[in-house]
């Protein structure tokens, strides 16, 4: 596409405002993603600006709540372990009543509403109650940690599915299917399983997937604090207990974690210039006296050539 055909983003915001408005009397569940405010979605960002009222998470950084107007109101409802703010119930309720009394109301959500973040039952609630509910999704935690930590969740030698499972159910440990978590070739997401850790690691095991099995635990993934621990299934409560995870911090088990590679170990002649103020490029780059023709020779350990001749590769 001409970059003349591209539309700026201020236009791409009136266009969408037209199509769909932010109205009063209607509730908006907007996902905010996993932690960097810049995985906001445009649409959350138009969202948000249009808000009367912003109902926020414990996990909605104060960056993404910097983004509603100034005269907007911010009700905090975030629940940590056995501190509630609100129950689920009253929260669909103020949804209810704030939409009711003509406000632009804004759900706000770390992730994605629609993934363990309780959006289908207050979406639910306000529709029983006529109201409109619009659902903004956003990049839930599994996927925004794991390409923040480089671990594909997905890969075609190692894992053929990915799975998301809670890691903690009504009475505490997860209401789970082990036997059908235990097989082979698929990544495990836990969210919200770092409690209930060493129960996860006992009943996989036990289950039938290996003590081996790599695990990664990943704390505040996507922020500058990211801290990602790794080890084995077998170790998997002694990960937690001796580095103190603490929330927000997810769990993923399976062969894609042996991928895993921290920046420090990578190899100094492909990034040459880590760690330096100015920025340098991951590559040798020699050019040619024609500038027609542009030659770029990756000095890496694939020693792989790419030439571009007049915008082909070859």
């Amino acid at each position: 596409m001409k970059t003349r055909d591209m539309l700026p983003i201020a236009q791409i915001m009136a266009l969408a405002d037209q199509r769909s408005p932010v109205r009063r009397g209607d509730v908006w569940l907007v996902g905010a993603g996993p932690g960097d405010t810049e995985l906001l979605t445009l649409k959350a960002l138009r969202v948000i600006r249009q808000a009367d009222v912003v109902v926020f998470d414990r996990l909605v950084s104060a960056a993404v709540l910097a983004l509603a107007p100034d005269t907007a109101l911010r009700i905090d409802v975030g629940k940590s372990p056995r501190n509630h703010r609100l129950e689920q119930h009253e929260i669909n309720m103020l949804l209810v009543d704030l939409a009711l009394a003509g406000h632009r109301v804004v759900r706000l959500k770390g992730g994605d509403p629609f993934i363990f973040g309780r959006g289908g039952e207050e979406m639910a609630c306000c529709q029983q109650k006529g109201i409109v509910c619009n659902v903004v999704p956003g990049i839930t935690a599994a996927m925004g940690c794991a390409a923040a930590s480089g671990i594909p969740l997905t890969h075609r030698n190692l894992a053929q599915s990915v799975r998301f499972v809670t890691g903690h159910g009504p009475e505490g440990e997860p209401d789970v299917d082990w036997s059908v978590l235990a097989a082979a070739r698929q990544t495990l997401v836990f969210y919200m399983g770092i409690a209930n850790s060493p129960v996860i690691s006992q009943r996989l095991i036990a289950h039938g997937l290996p003590g081996s099995t790599p695990v990664a635990v990943i704390e505040r993934g996507t922020q500058p604090q990211q801290r990602v621990l790794v080890g084995t299934l077998d170790a998997l409560g002694k990960i937690v207990a001796e580095e103190q995870v603490e929330s927000p911090a997810l769990v993923i088990i399976g062969e894609v974690v042996g991928m895993y590679r921290p920046i420090a170990e990578l190899p100094e002649k492909i990034f040459p210039q880590m760690g330096r103020s100015e920025p340098a490029l991951p590559v040798s780059l020699k050019w040619p006296a024609k500038m027609d023709s542009i030659s770029v020779i990756l000095e890496s350990s694939y020693d792989h050539i790419w030439h571009a001749r007049d915008g082909h590769n070859s």
